[in-house]
């Protein structure tokens, strides 16, 4: 097989010859006879010629097309680096705008809170679905200690089970083993808030009684020795109330998104306002 380039300068050679020799018949055109053998030899090539012209043509048009998608390729992998590097940038701003955002949220939860207020950042949560627990990145050489309750703006998160010198376990409301004592901010009704298997919370042991309904908000109650008075935790998401038994069964849907967490805030002083308040 020849190549592009090769059949292109053969054609171009028989060319050449060709129309040398047509005219070359224009010397002898005095002879009738080299007269007619000129036209006759013009009407044999002309067909070739016009074909040989076609291939030519075309061979360059193949060609032309061919380096043209050859700078186009290479403009569209330009482009598609020029793009991929907008799309990071633009990504990376819009981290930046979330997290000012949410940051701006915890600086004016600390300047508006009378509690002491320790920033944390979440670098972990444990895998396994029966357990709702996390570490942060602040443990004793920063003041937390075992016991001291973790909040966001919305709402609380739970209380620090564990800590070492640069790290803490905080386990969350929504743990089957977490326990709050609460209250419906309302008309204050009284019960314990609890974790279940599904990520939600129960109100346990609120007198059937007691006028609770959907929407009401749970807070904290201050009694149970971690979590100052006042806390949101949550809303009243589902109330049953049987015909028998001493308390209602309510469903409880936190305030905090704990799909979402990425940092939380350590009340360092969580008793000391109340006692404070209570002077």
């Amino acid at each position: 097989m020849f190549s592009k380039k090769t059949m292109v300068v053969a054609g171009a050679i028989i060319l050449i010859a060709l129309n040398v020799l047509v005219f070359s018949f224009t010397y002898i055109r005095k002879s009738s006879v080299g007269d007619a053998a000129a036209r006759a030899t013009l009407y044999l090539i002309s067909p070739f010629q016009t074909a040989v012209s076609a291939v030519i043509d075309f061979t360059d048009d193949v060609w032309e097309h061919y380096f043209f998608l050859i700078s186009v390729a290479r403009e569209n992998d330009e482009l598609k680096k020029k793009l991929g590097i907008a799309v990071k940038k633009n990504n990376e701003c819009n981290e930046i705008a979330l997290s000012n955002e949410r940051l701006r949220k915890y600086v004016n939860l600390k300047k508006q809170s009378p509690y002491n207020l320790l920033a944390a950042k979440v670098i972990a949560k444990d895998p396994a679905p029966w357990f709702k627990t996390m570490i942060i990145n602040k443990g004793t050489e920063d003041g937390v200690i075992k016991g001291l309750p973790v909040m966001v703006p919305e709402g609380v998160v739970g209380y620090v089970t564990t800590a070492s010198s640069g790290f803490a376990k905080v386990l969350l409301i929504i743990d089957r083993n977490s326990s709050v004592d609460a209250m419906v901010q309302r008309n204050r009704a009284r019960g314990v808030v609890q974790g279940d298997a599904q990520g939600l919370c129960r109100f346990d042991y609120a007198l059937r009684k007691l006028d609770i309904t959907v929407g009401d908000t749970i807070v904290s109650s201050g009694f149970d020795g971690i979590y100052p008075k006042g806390l949101r935790i949550g809303s009243v998401s589902k109330v049953i109330r049987r015909n028998s038994g001493l308390f209602q069964a309510i469903e409880l849907t936190p305030f905090v998104d704990f799909k979402k967490l990425e940092e939380v805030m350590i009340i360092l002083n969580p008793l000391i306002h109340d006692f404070v308040s209570n002077q």
